[in-house]
């Protein structure tokens, strides 16, 4: 049976990078401000869909994907690489 999980048993790839470029931020953007930031663009997100996304327990639809790397001055495919 085919299971739609990345390495590891992640429900995602970009998680990781996520997190790693959230906390780069200078001020250090808090989960909630990276949320916030998303509703701004239309993605209904909150604090506990982040840290799930970051945790790799919920999947990522390719509009959030867009809007993160937007968020981030990233390409897509910077945040789909593996770390």
């Amino acid at each position: 049976m085919f299971k739609n999980k990345a390495s590891l048993g992640r429900n995602n790839i970009c998680g990781e990078k996520i997190s790693e470029l959230r906390k780069a931020q200078v001020p250090k953007m808090s989960q909630r401000m990276l949320a916030d930031k998303l509703q701004l663009f239309g993605i209904d997100v909150d604090k506990n869909a982040i840290q799930r996304i970051e945790s790799g327990q919920r999947f990522v639809t390719d509009i959030e994907l867009l809007n993160l790397a937007k968020i981030f001055n990233v390409t897509c495919n910077e945040l789909l690489k593996q770390c």
